[in-house]
């Protein structure tokens, strides 16, 4: 058993082809000022050639690298998707071939835009209960393969990418960096936002998503800071699933947060990334330096299912 565990490193990964608001007007009844009102996104990434495992492998080799640690360190691997269209082998299994890591516990998770905080939850319960030392968490989308692109309603919302997080076990004596997780769903929803099906496409109900949104989530918000015992002032950040600006202005008024708190925006460039959105937002966060290394950050995830999670983490 340990005391916790915290996040030593991120990483992230973007394909290199931007599909901006006026391309897709170009296909599709829709206009750039149209989807900046709406949603707050001007542009997307769209992968090509890569696919849901390769992106992960490439967000996971720079949070690896970034961490001093290893291959040979990790015992853990925890992929969140609702993207990948192979069942078998899964993600996990494949990301850790890649990366040269043996033997480790390796599964995909999906709770879809919730995943990340799901899969940071789990992996850093392992570690406490002692059944893991350094975990690579991992959330990815390729939501692509996923789109409509004839149906405007969705087809301005997604992209995909990767975002990375090694997770290790806290020494003797020092304050875990993961808080607890609050956690939950609301099941009688479920079906308003889904991808049902061998063939399927992404399907939401989008004013139910929204109401839902923005009414029930900042008080689960504010759980997640209490068993941290950590106070919504005290936050140096909020990095929410990037899923509209107007669900994450809602929420971060709900909150009362101040003008200090650095709040995650990178859906105006990546658009909807699903359960990549929170590790890619919280990544670039860290790799250009707006949060100090130790700093109270509070995640929260939500989405598909109507799941969410979320938890205070120390900045890495």
């Amino acid at each position: 058993m340990t005391a916790g565990s915290r996040i030593v490193a991120m990483g992230h990964y973007q394909p290199s082809r931007v599909v901006t608001n006026d391309d897709l007007a170009r296909i599709i009844d829709t206009n750039d000022a149209w989807i900046r009102d709406r949603v707050g996104i001007a542009e997307r990434r769209i992968a090509d050639a890569e696919t849901v495992a390769d992106m992960a492998t490439f967000a996971a080799e720079k949070a690896l690298a970034g961490s001093g640690l290893t291959a040979a360190d990790i015992d853990m691997v925890v992929v969140a998707t609702c993207s990948s269209e192979d069942r078998c082998p899964n993600v996990a299994t494949r990301v850790a071939a890649k990366l040269g890591v043996a033997a480790p516990a390796a599964f995909d998770l999906n709770t879809a835009c919730s995943g990340f905080s799901y899969a940071l939850g789990t992996a850093d319960h392992a570690i406490r209960a002692g059944a893991t030392r350094n975990a690579i968490v991992i959330g990815v989308e390729k939501l692509s393969d996923l789109t409509d692109w004839t149906d405007r309603s969705t087809a301005v919302l997604f992209g995909d990418g990767a975002g990375a997080a090694v997770v290790s076990a806290v020494p003797e004596g020092q304050e875990p960096g993961v808080g607890p997780v609050l956690w939950g769903s609301v099941p009688d929803k479920g079906d308003v936002l889904r991808i049902e099906g061998w063939q399927p496409y992404i399907k939401q109900e989008g004013q139910i998503v929204f109401r839902w949104a923005t009414t029930a989530l900042a008080p689960l918000a504010l759980q997640a800071c209490e068993r941290a015992g950590v106070r919504p002032e005290e936050l140096a950040a909020f990095v929410p699933h990037q899923a509209n600006t107007r669900i994450i202005d809602g929420i971060v008024k709900r909150l009362g947060l101040g003008p200090d708190v650095v709040i995650a925006k990178d859906l105006v460039e990546s658009g909807n990334t699903s359960a990549a959105s929170i590790p890619l937002a919280l990544s670039k966060l860290v790799e250009r330096r707006e949060v100090p290394s130790g700093a109270p950050v509070l995640l929260f995830g939500f989405g598909g299912g109507l799941t969410y999670a979320g938890q205070v983490v120390r900045c890495p």
